[in-house]
């Protein structure tokens, strides 16, 4: 048989390539594998959820059968009422989905508003699920060169903007480098979206970690902020519920009439216990993720003071789970990447899998730029991984 040319022309999982490197190593018993490649929560949630789980497994049967394809009703209000406090304006649960996880959020999204053929812009460095999703569906990636602190200019983005557009994607705070984009930025390619009758879809799934109080933006208090906004969020960071698959997207009661024939046909509808589990957090947890916040933060400031001590390297920019940072040394940055792991046990992913390379049209950043996911790492290990870096000798 012979496999679609849009999945030939996906890259390979990255996480799943990085983690490969590893194979037929052995890490010294006194430099054991430093993993700052993924980004997402190591530990398990908090007590008080787990026994929340093990209480539901055994006494909720409905937790083990088909629920709504959109949804818990209860989670999708509690959105909602959450949401509208949050971030001000009006959301009704009707503007809620609960989806697996935020890619599936992301991918219900593309489905429902392109086809092949289309476009959609993403600002580069880009999350590179974003970019594989749209190559699978034969949609470019219309890529948008952020500036030198690594935040997008709709000026630049509506250059771009032509016929088979459907929509612009930003992250805030980013990934894969951390940036937190200002609200007047945020505002800006909402209102060009807006213009230009497309979409913007808006991935805040780091949101919880973001260094600044307050809500990051004011679109919702747009009477008409359903006619462009998407808005995605992921519950698996903020409850540490990787694995359970739990994200939201706030939209259209149109676009969600899409999206609820795209989780149909994919998952029929998202994991209950991980939905028991959001709501759960939402109503119970809001001390313990501002607690993790704290921790974040603090973790943010040790990485950025252990690169101000580095010499040659230079962090461009830094938040949420994330360190993007020019490395420095004469050589790619995959290829630096791989070194790092064979002889400091460090694993650390190279901007080659965010960002084209220059060969292939990019800017450099791809080559010479690495993402840290410096929050899987408490304050010894930072400090641990900054001793392995300047040990690195590339020659």
């Amino acid at each position: 048989m012979k496999l679609s040319s849009n999945i030939t022309a996906t890259q390979a999982p990255p996480i799943m390539e990085a983690i490969a490197w590893t194979d037929g190593l052995s890490f010294p018993a006194e430099r054991p594998l430093l993993n700052l490649s993924q980004a997402a929560p190591v530990g398990p949630p908090p007590l008080p959820l787990r026994e929340e789980l093990a209480r539901l497994i055994i006494d909720d049967p409905t937790v083990h059968l088909y629920g709504p394809d959109l949804g818990l009703p209860e989670l999708r209000a509690q959105v909602a009422d959450d949401w509208t406090a949050s971030y001000g304006g009006k959301i009704t649960p009707g503007q809620v989905a609960i989806t697996s996880g935020c890619n599936q959020a992301f991918c219900g999204a593309i489905a429902s508003l392109t086809q092949a053929g289309d476009a959609v812009i993403l600002p580069t460095p880009y999350y590179f699920n974003h970019q594989m999703h749209l190559t699978t569906q034969g949609v470019e990636a219309r890529l948008l060169p952020c500036g030198p602190d690594m935040v997008p200019d709709a000026n630049q983005a509506a250059k771009l903007i032509d016929d088979r557009v459907k929509a612009i994607v930003l992250v805030t705070p980013n990934n894969p480098t951390g940036a937190e984009y200002p609200k007047g930025v945020i505002r800006a390619f909402y209102d060009l979206a807006k213009s230009r009758g497309i979409a913007l879809i808006l991935d805040e799934t780091y949101r919880d970690f973001h260094s600044h109080e307050g809500a990051p933006h004011d679109l919702f208090t747009d009477a008409h902020w359903a006619d462009t906004l998407i808005h995605l969020y992921s519950f698996s960071k903020a409850f540490r519920l990787t694995g359970h698959r739990v994200g939201a997207m706030i939209a259209s009661l149109q676009l969600l009439e899409g999206v609820e024939k795209y989780i149909d046909a994919v998952t029929i509808c998202p994991n209950q216990l991980g939905q028991r589990a959001a709501l759960f957090g939402l109503r119970n947890l809001g001390d313990w993720v501002a607690s993790e916040r704290v921790e974040i933060l603090r973790r943010k400031a040790a990485i950025t003071g252990a690169f101000d001590a580095i010499s040659g390297a230079k962090i461009l920019s830094c938040g949420a789970y994330f360190a993007f940072v020019e490395h420095g040394f004469d050589m790619p940055s995959d290829q630096l990447a791989e070194r790092l792991v064979k002889e400091q046990s460090l694993l650390v992913l190279p901007a080659t899998m965010f960002a084209p390379r220059r060969d292939a049209g990019g800017d450099g950043t791809a080559e010479r730029c690495l993402r840290i996911a410096f929050a899987n790492a408490d304050t010894d290990g930072i400090a641990e991984f900054a001793k392995r870096w300047t040990a690195f000798r590339p020659s």
